[in-house]
């Protein structure tokens, strides 16, 4: 599969300005496809006869213990398949694979959102939230051409703590209220400026469709939260 970049392994802070325009448009338009991949299958998946079967037995007991190890390493291995310069089929393999996993991990979630929360228009509003967030956290690095680079330790202690807390939660059985997923919004937002910039500075100009997956994991965390804040200020 050719490219039309005329080096495509040089960054895209050091490509000219045509491929660095290009890299950004595709990785965008990868982006779109994904969303829309996932509002698909999450579609179908959540009007499979059984559906309700399979949420109890996924958060029921220790099995959403289960789901999320078994998420994280499918995370790992869809990102490292992105990030593979083998084939262009293998990035757009580990893109797909984790559209899937994304989705089978957002089911009870979405599932207790149509059918307990009593607000139809609560999965409306928390994908407007959503996307509003999102064009301003990414319109703030366009506009500022910050780098953000820094922030990947921050990020990286933060997710470890933030995993830690999420794994206690199931293990002794406590709620994570309204300040963790503030706190998760926040720490969702800071992922998304962080991969943006990364975009903006240190993507190589042939690695769109890791850029896209790196972007489209952001967006759904910051999803996940929007939508445990309404359901809370719901109760």
């Amino acid at each position: 599969m050719s490219h039309s970049y005329g080096n495509p392994f040089v960054t895209v802070a050091d490509a000219a300005s045509a491929d660095r325009a290009q890299f950004i448009r595709r990785t965008y338009l990868h982006l779109a496809g994904a969303i829309l991949a996932f509002v698909c299958l999450e579609a179908m998946l959540l009007q499979m006869p059984g559906i309700e079967g399979l949420v109890q037995k996924m958060t029921g007991g220790m099995g959403w213990l289960v789901v999320l190890g078994a998420f994280m390493l499918v995370s790992w291995l869809a990102d490292k398949w992105a990030r593979s310069d083998a084939s262009p089929a293998m990035q757009y393999l580990g893109l797909g694979l984790y559209v899937v996993a994304e989705t089978v991990i957002f089911a009870p979630l979405l599932y207790i959102a149509i059918h307990y929360s009593g607000d139809p228009a609560l999965l409306p509003m928390a994908a407007i939230i959503t996307g509003l967030l999102f064009a301003g956290l990414t319109a703030t690095v366009f506009v500022t051409r910050k780098d953000f680079s820094f922030m990947k330790g921050i990020l990286m202690v933060g997710g470890f703590i933030a995993l830690g807390v999420i794994i206690c939660s199931i293990v002794f059985g406590f709620s994570l209220g309204l300040v963790f997923s503030s706190v998760m919004v926040l720490f969702a937002g800071g992922s998304i400026l962080y991969t943006t910039s990364n975009i903006m500075h240190h993507y190589r100009t042939d690695q769109h469709v890791a850029a896209s997956l790196a972007l489209f994991s952001g967006v759904m965390l910051l999803l996940w939260y929007v939508i445990r804040i309404l359901m809370s200020l719901r109760r």
